[in-house]
């Protein structure tokens, strides 16, 4: 092995930490919006919305510290994200005769990744405002919501 060869201990730590602390946050940011989803009978929520939220912190981070990347190929691996979480998203609706369950988790799952991106594309404040204001509108208007439909929210 050459000695230029980076090897395991050959690791920037520092970096490493850098990044951890940013995946955290993605977790920690999607955590209360994965709780509240997690409720019931909701088929997505506490493990699911922060693992997306910090892979698609983990792939826009190896996007942007890619030697040579141009920001034609970030937006490519971005496409790439919003499509994946998209894909998983999908699958939390479910439609019965003509009723549809599921949009608002599969906005979630959406919004958790854009809080993984933010966070890797170092705009906290952006995660933070979509974190926050996912959170607010999930738990003061989804009673709204079903009071008005009396059990029969479309959104759920």
């Amino acid at each position: 092995m050459e000695t230029g060869d980076p090897t395991l201990l050959d690791l920037d730590w520092a970096r490493v930490l850098h990044d951890l602390i940013r995946i955290g946050l993605a977790m920690a940011l999607a955590l209360p919006i994965g709780w509240e989803r997690g409720h019931g009978s909701r088929s997505v929520g506490l493990r699911t919305l922060p693992v997306v939220a910090m892979s698609a912190c983990g792939f826009a981070l190896i996007a942007a510290s890619m030697p040579d990347a141009s920001a034609e190929t970030q937006a490519r691996v971005l496409q790439g994200i919003i499509t994946g979480i998209g894909f998983i998203g999908g699958g939390a609706i479910v439609q019965r005769g003509p009723d549809v369950r599921g949009l608002v988790t599969a906005a979630s799952v959406w919004n958790a990744g854009a809080i993984g991106v933010a966070i890797a594309y170092s705009r906290l404040e952006i995660a933070i405002v979509l974190s926050v204001v996912n959170v607010v509108i999930l738990l003061a208007l989804t009673p709204l919501v079903e009071n008005g439909k009396r059990g029969d929210d479309a959104e759920g």
